[in-house]
């Protein structure tokens, strides 16, 4: 079972449902897509509304859920405390952009 299919089978929010007339809702691709996208670029919720057919409230709806159903079902095995050579880094940046000493 492929990672998508596992978030989709155990986080309601993710199935595909469908509407009172029998149509099919948004996939479980489509909402995974917008939050990786908003994540992943640091785009607005609003710029994911053209291409995945997504409004800003749901495209929201979908980094939250995306993000509890990461941690809560593959925190284990990706999620680490960072090591002294990721926060040299992170502080190196932090003091780039003019923020010394914050992570």
């Amino acid at each position: 079972m492929n990672k998508i299919d596992r978030l989709s089978n155990e986080v309601q929010y993710f199935r595909q449902k469908e509407d009172g007339l029998g149509m099919l809702g948004l996939s479980t691709l489509q909402k995974c897509t917008a939050a990786i996208c908003i994540l992943a670029y640091g785009q607005a919720a609003d710029t994911v509304d053209e291409y995945l057919r997504l409004g800003e409230t749901t495209t929201r709806l979908c980094v939250k859920n995306f993000v509890e159903g990461i941690i809560n079902l593959f925190g284990d095995e990706y999620l680490r405390r960072p090591t002294p050579v990721d926060l040299q880094r992170l502080l190196g940046i932090g003091e780039h952009r003019g923020f010394p000493g914050m992570i």
